[in-house]
């Protein structure tokens, strides 16, 4: 959706629940895909390469990929914000600032990031307790995709800014594309050419290059009031700021999360590799609840950022609460079509009966819980449209993180089994929830003032 300057802007003028819907389509759409070419190279190594590769590729490695995408991606959201208010206020000058800072951003942090990780993937592979049987062949998966970091992280940034202007349906094709491209690739490096887990870092390396170009290239040809020039790429001191002020907490956040699970992946790897490569096929299934959610999220924080801008409070309080809804009842139905098809897709993966039956058992703890998790993710999503990212990182960090960590800390070494170690989610996701709602329930009341500051402000100006 390119709008010109004098253009109707849906988000912030268009029926709700409507426009939510379609920006949302594409959005999920798009995680769908990425979801299928990471899944695809789970289906790859499990069925062709063995179940030792299964747990290199998507054990330990999977959480320390988690955990720096995850961050950059917390981290890119504090440009999205800043870029969907400015968009919301029309305001070309502060956004094409903001939008060539978080490029340079994008850039600068993800040769720091690939030079770290590249030395550091063997320490941080032990300290996760990785079984010595697939140390050296997730060391090689993790190195070759640290080496290609720079596409996740353009893309990524990339695929915000669209976003945050309204535009979802980009991100789809490009992920659309770059999923062909992978699955190709994987056939052919893995199947015909036997290169094993080296053949799927390679073919996910390319993929995400390609997605990276197409993103730049996108915002390069753009004709409304965000327009990329790569000789404008460079920071801008209020921008960088104002992004790290909410890009960085929302990177924390998503960081203490994947720090949480990786206590749970070394809790997991004392149990043995069957358990590990149970739990990788859970993630794969696992994950298309999490793109549903979070797509979710990040269309509340466009539609909240955007309406911010444009100083819209109610439509602030009326997407929430329907954005809210409409993923509770999305979530419900999502978990029981996972119960009753779980032993069918676990089969797709691997043929290994014990693997299949750890699995299902751990689909049995989580996929009942997941409508707990809903209201933390939207009312966070709407809180960081706004730009409150403070308090929010807070109620995660303790909530979800600090107290599953506590968990596996105190309980699970009385109760050593795989039901145990998982109880941790559910828990964390209800206390946690239930803080977001009195914070968010305070927090909206306090929007008339707001909106008066706004405009006092403005007249000011």
């Amino acid at each position: 959706m390119a709008q010109g300057s004098t253009s109707k802007n849906s988000i912030t003028e268009g029926i709700i629940w409507k426009q939510l819907l379609i920006f949302f389509f594409p959005i999920v759409l798009g995680t769908f895909f990425q979801q299928l070419y990471n899944t695809a190279d789970t289906i790859v190594v499990g069925q062709f390469v063995g179940k030792e590769a299964l747990a290199a590729v998507g054990g330990s490695a999977n959480q320390i990929v988690n955990l720096i995408v995850g961050f950059f991606v917390g981290l890119s959201s504090g440009a999205t914000v800043i870029i969907a208010q400015h968009y919301g206020a029309r305001s070309r000058g502060s956004l094409n600032k903001t939008l060539h800072t978080a490029f340079a951003i994008a850039i600068v942090g993800s040769i720091i990031i690939s030079v770290l990780g590249f030395i550091f993937v063997p320490f941080l592979l032990k300290l996760m307790k990785t079984q010595e049987s697939i140390l050296d062949t997730s060391i090689l998966y993790l190195r070759v995709y640290f080496a290609g970091i720079i596409f996740v992280f353009i893309y990524n940034m990339g695929s915000g800014i669209l976003r945050a202007v309204g535009d979802s349906k980009h991100p789809l094709y490009f992920l659309i594309v770059c999923c062909v491209i992978n699955i190709v690739l994987d056939v052919v490096f893995v199947v015909v050419f036997d290169m094993g887990v080296l053949g799927v870092a390679f073919a996910t390396l390319i993929a995400q290059a390609v997605s990276a170009i197409l993103v730049t290239i996108t915002l390069m040809r753009s004709t409304d009031i965000y327009r990329l020039k790569l000789r404008r790429i460079r920071f801008n001191t209020v921008s960088f700021y104002s992004i790290l002020f909410i890009g960085i907490p929302s990177g924390f956040q998503t960081t203490m999360y994947n720090i949480a699970n990786m206590f749970i992946q070394s809790s997991l790897n004392q149990l043995g590799t069957d358990t590990v490569a149970a739990w990788t096929v859970l993630g794969k299934l696992d994950a298309f609840n999490w793109m549903i959610i979070s797509a979710f999220g990040i269309a509340v924080t466009t539609f909240i950022g955007q309406n911010y801008g444009a100083l819209k409070f109610d439509r602030v309080r009326k997407s929430t609460k329907i954005c809210l809804g409409m993923t509770l009842v999305t979530t419900l139905l999502l978990s029981i079509i996972f119960v009753l098809s779980a032993k069918f897709v676990f089969g797709l993966f691997t043929t290994d009966k014990t693997v299949i039956d750890i699995g299902f058992k751990m689909l049995m703890v989580l996929a009942p819980a997941y409508i707990i998790y809903v209201p933390i993710e939207i009312l966070s999503g709407a809180l960081r449209g706004i730009g409150n990212v403070i308090v929010p990182m807070v109620l995660t960090c303790m909530g979800v993180c600090v107290l599953r960590i506590v968990w596996l800390i105190v309980v699970v070494p009385k109760y050593n089994t795989v039901e145990s170690i998982l109880y941790s989610f559910p828990i964390s996701w209800a206390i946690t929830a239930i803080l977001f709602i009195i914070y968010y329930i305070i927090k909206q009341k306090k929007f008339p003032l707001e909106l008066k500051m706004e405009k006092k402000a403005q007249a000011e100006n």
